[in-house]
């Protein structure tokens, strides 16, 4: 399960040393399709949850979106487990990658979805991270695992997620069944079962973020141009300072606690508490993408020799999860109090 972020292509802080006050740490938590238990950190995982204490459930609206019946998580599973089936049988070879007559009928029912929900939704268990396994997480005093779950509908635009600080071994008698919602929005707010290979890495703010002359000085480091040809002149499609900055120095892509916040969507913008006005810390990144093309630097050592292909098309979706258009659910607590209110933002 070990996972390794290569070393970053330039050393930012050497070449622009006002950058070293502000690294931060952050924790890439590298989720990877396993079979976790309570005991365990994971992405989608079950939760250590006390037998004597009610389930949270989500009381919505949760209003059809006038296009499509909603799966059952079992639906979602079944669909996923003929396609890895039906994967395996090919063997690597996408000639070969065919359903059975018994599996496309089935998985054809399964994508037919069912009703919307007209009351309550019990919660997905989306995330459970000890804090033993991230030294950087910050917990209350007493508690030393953070569990995060979500409502599988959009509320307005993406999944309303709720946290729940608790303390590992004051859990003696643990809950096991709990309950699942009949139907989610759609199959990518249903979390693949991961578990987690947590790595340390250093942050840098996103250069949205930087004060001005530091960001002038940014867009203008020529030494993190190309060896070869330092002062040539760029071709349009060619990337910028700016772009290896914030591609390849800054953010590490993918699901991780701490570190920067990743901006595009918007320009940064304040996130104060709603409680008592003090500026939010990131918690947790829930990502679509544990890389892509733009930031290829970032893929795991051990996970660059597995490329997309017509068997695999997503190698670096392994949560199976998306937040809006491949974008960062990156939820934020506040420094004074874990009693406040989280604040939760795409971006």
């Amino acid at each position: 399960m070990t996972r390794t972020t290569p070393p970053r292509p330039f050393n930012a802080a050497q070449e622009l040393p006002h950058l070293a006050s502000l690294a931060r740490t952050a924790t890439r938590l590298h989720p990877r399709p396993g079979s976790p238990s309570v005991q365990d950190s994971s992405v989608g995982g079950p939760l250590l949850w006390p037998a004597n204490e009610p389930w949270p459930h989500c009381d919505g609206p949760h209003v059809w979106d006038q296009h499509s019946g909603a799966p059952s998580p079992d639906d979602v599973r079944l669909q996923r487990r003929i396609t890895a089936d039906a994967v395996r049988r090919a063997a690597g070879d996408p000639a070969a990658f065919q359903l059975t007559t018994e599996e496309l009928a089935a998985y054809t029912q399964a994508r037919a979805g069912h009703s919307w929900p007209d009351g309550p939704v019990p919660l997905l268990p989306l995330a459970q991270i000890y804090a033993r396994d991230v030294p950087a997480l910050r917990t209350p005093d007493t508690a030393d695992v953070l569990q995060v779950l979500w409502c599988p509908f959009e509320h307005p635009a993406q999944p309303k997620t709720t946290l729940v600080w608790r303390t590992a071994a004051t859990v003696t008698d643990v809950l096991a069944t709990p309950p699942e919602p009949a139907v989610v929005q759609q199959s990518t707010y249903l979390p693949q079962p991961c578990l987690l290979s947590p790595e340390e890495v250093t942050e840098y703010p996103h250069s949205m973020e930087l004060e001005p002359e530091l960001r002038r000085q940014v867009e203008n480091c020529r030494a993190w141009m190309p060896e070869d040809e330092p002062d040539a002149e760029p071709d349009e499609d060619d990337p910028t300072p700016e772009d290896v900055y914030d591609w390849s120095l800054s953010i590490a892509p993918g699901w991780k606690i701490g570190g920067w916040t990743r901006w595009g969507l918007h320009d940064p913008a304040p996130r104060p508490c709603g409680a008592c006005g003090t500026e939010m810390d990131p918690l947790l990144t829930i990502a679509s993408d544990e890389w892509d093309e733009l930031r290829s630097t970032w893929i795991p050592y051990e996970d660059q020799n597995v490329t997309a292909s017509a068997l695999d098309p997503y190698p670096e979706r392994p949560t199976q999860i998306q937040i809006a258009d491949l974008n960062d659910l990156q939820l934020y607590i506040c420094p004074e109090s874990f009693d406040h209110p989280h604040f939760d933002l795409v971006q």
